[in-house]
């Protein structure tokens, strides 16, 4: 299900305070980085990615690729910053930026 605008916007602000927690580079999306993908949206649900890849379309494809093998959901993507989004049903409330965050 898509998120809606409103749910953007607050994952926005809660998203402007976290330091990126994967790295993908011109190497692209290896098993590694897919293994702490799955990983890190497991625990965190919301997390920032850094993408060190110098062509833009380079990295909207990168980008579309991640999204695409983890369900997840692109929240906002500004320069080599994504925030991609992807909802836990188990989720661990010490874990989850969502959670810790949340008014």
């Amino acid at each position: 299900m898509p998120l809606t605008n409103e749910q953007k916007k607050q994952y926005k602000s809660i998203g402007h305070h976290l330091k990126p927690v994967l790295i993908v580079a011109e190497n692209g999306l290896t098993e590694g980085v897919q293994a702490e993908l799955e990983r890190a949206l497991n625990d965190h649900e919301l997390i920032k990615v850094q993408l060190r890849l110098s062509e833009r379309e380079d990295r909207h494809a990168a980008i579309e690729e991640l999204c695409r093998l983890s369900g997840c959901e692109l929240v906002q993507s500004i320069g080599k910053m994504a925030l991609v989004y992807r909802k836990n049903p188990k989720v661990n409330k010490q874990l989850s930026n969502i959670h810790r965050y949340q008014a």
